[in-house]
């Protein structure tokens, strides 16, 4: 198994497509990445040798992408600071809701978390007498 950014890539899958397994290469960054590299974008990752391996993080490396560890502290810090400066995106972040104007009264669960009533619930019927 071929290891680049700290991430074990998929041995049987062609190079793009295992290099999405990386956090922060998508399918056109991955295509990018094969073509600087001047590896076979039609190769699987256990037909690769070293050099072609080397070359690869090489390519990560000179194209400036920012991958797994630093591209997540970058987003982190990012939000943090939307945070810190109280703008409504900010606000949006540190309440647990949507920031990107998605409606709220339904759905919006995935951010919200689950549903919580409100209220007493029924009213329980006494007996007269």
């Amino acid at each position: 198994m071929a290891r680049i950014a700290g991430i074990d890539i998929p041995r049987n899958k062609k190079v793009p497509y295992s290099l999405r397994y990386i956090h922060g290469i998508g399918l056109t960054q991955a295509n990018r990445i094969c073509e600087t590299a001047k590896v076979d974008p039609e190769l699987r990752v256990q037909e690769l040798n070293e050099e072609q391996v080397a070359a690869i993080r090489d390519a990560i490396s000179k194209l400036d992408i920012k991958v797994e560890g630093e591209l997540r502290s970058f987003v982190a810090m990012n939000i943090k600071r939307l945070k810190d400066i109280g703008s409504y995106r900010g606000i949006r972040h540190r309440r647990g809701l949507p920031v990107n104007g998605q409606r709220t009264k339904t759905n919006a669960r995935t951010r919200k978390g689950k549903k919580r009533t409100i209220g007493l619930g029924k009213k329980k019927i006494g007996k007269k007498g």
